[in-house]
């Protein structure tokens, strides 16, 4: 005799399960490159990178075994859906070193699930096991969704800042009211 039976109620039992919760985060080791390149075309995808062009394997894979460099990807069912790279800086200020997260993005389709949250929460935690001072980050004034994003992940502090920039291989770009080019 079968005693199992399905009412309205429990027809759907099922528990909703936010990607958050099957989301696992790892930090990339100096062999999976094929991951890095994954999270490359993520960071092209997400920020709208038109002509995204890689460098040669030989380089991506130099870099990833850098000790001063880290990325952290965020795996949904063995697919990279986010991640983020880190430039780790040494100061002369103090012997504990900075975290410098430089891009950090989460597939489109997958924002807003806490994935990102994740991923700042690992950095944070593995850095200060580590003995680091400071982990910092970024968001320029126009982008609004960073800005919001990073003002959801508890930082210790928000600072107001000009960012400037010298590129090397381009005209400059700008010329400034007091005439300086």
């Amino acid at each position: 005799m079968n005693n199992s039976f399905m009412t309205p109620n429990n027809l759907n039992l099922k528990r909703e399960v936010r990607m958050e919760e099957t989301v696992k985060i790892d930090r990339l080791g100096s062999e999976e490159l094929d991951k890095f390149v994954d999270l490359i075309k993520l960071f092209g995808e997400v920020f709208e990178m038109k002509d995204l062009s890689l460098p040669g394997e030989k380089h991506l894979q130099k870099l990833l075994s850098r000790s001063d460099f880290d990325a952290f990807i965020a795996l949904n069912n063995n697919k990279v859906v986010g991640g983020l790279t880190i430039y780790l800086l040494d100061q002369y200020y103090s012997e504990k070193p900075l975290a410098y997260i430089y891009d950090l993005a989460v597939r489109t389709n997958d924002q807003r699930q806490g994935i990102g949250k994740k991923l700042i929460e690992e950095v944070k935690k593995s850095y200060k096991l580590k003995g680091f001072q400071d982990v910092f980050v970024q968001a320029e004034e126009v982008d609004k969704h960073a800005i919001e994003f990073y003002r959801s992940t508890d930082p210790s502090e928000e600072e107001q800042l000009v960012y400037f920039s010298y590129s090397l291989n381009k005209q400059k770009k700008y010329e400034s009211s007091d005439g300086y080019k």
